[in-house]
């Protein structure tokens, strides 16, 4: 072999390494583009994460605290049979009251009434009556309202349910 030919072959072996080079060069740049980005969504993901069971833990707190806020409503509402000085302390528990419902309100919570028939999607029948005046699974009567956060029913409303009476050729059976 030559010169020349040894030069050629020197030459094409350095343009293999240097191909070879920029090939890892692009292998190394496409694995730590990869490894950053991997990295950018674990840290969404966890953020995302944290935010949603902060957000669900103060959802269960004030879910505790919704059954005390209808009962001291309830309480509230004999304010007219109460004397002249109870009046005044009931006047300044309502403004407490009207507090406690804005924080619930603030949090996403909103109140719904029980009407119309039972959904158990919505409702938590407590007690069932016959009744010929009303159709089957009717809501009679309301013992705690219900709340919602955005769409999620979050406390149920308690209701009593109409249900038909059984017709006596079935009693005898």
């Amino acid at each position: 072999m030559c010169d020349e030919e040894v030069k050629q072959e020197e030459e094409k072996e350095e343009i293999n390494e240097i191909d070879q080079m920029r090939e890892e060069i692009r292998l190394a740049e496409d694995k730590y583009i990869r490894a950053l980005a991997e990295t950018e969504n674990r840290t969404k993901r966890m953020q995302k994460e944290k935010q949603d069971m902060m957000r669900f833990a103060v959802q269960n707190a004030i879910t505790e605290f919704l059954p005390i806020l209808d009962n001291f409503e309830k309480a509230l509402g004999f304010k007219d049979q109460m004397s002249d000085e109870t009046k005044n302390w009931a006047m300044g528990f309502e403004m407490i009251l009207g507090q406690l419902k804005g924080v619930v309100s603030n949090h996403g919570f909103t109140p719904f009434h029980a009407e119309g028939l039972f959904d158990p999607h919505l409702h938590e029948a407590l007690e069932i009556e016959e009744s010929d005046e009303h159709p089957d699974g009717t809501i009679l009567k309301e013992f705690q309202r219900g709340y919602k956060c955005g769409e999620r029913i979050v406390c149920p409303a308690r209701v009593k349910v109409s249900k038909l009476p059984k017709k006596e050729e079935e009693n005898h059976e």
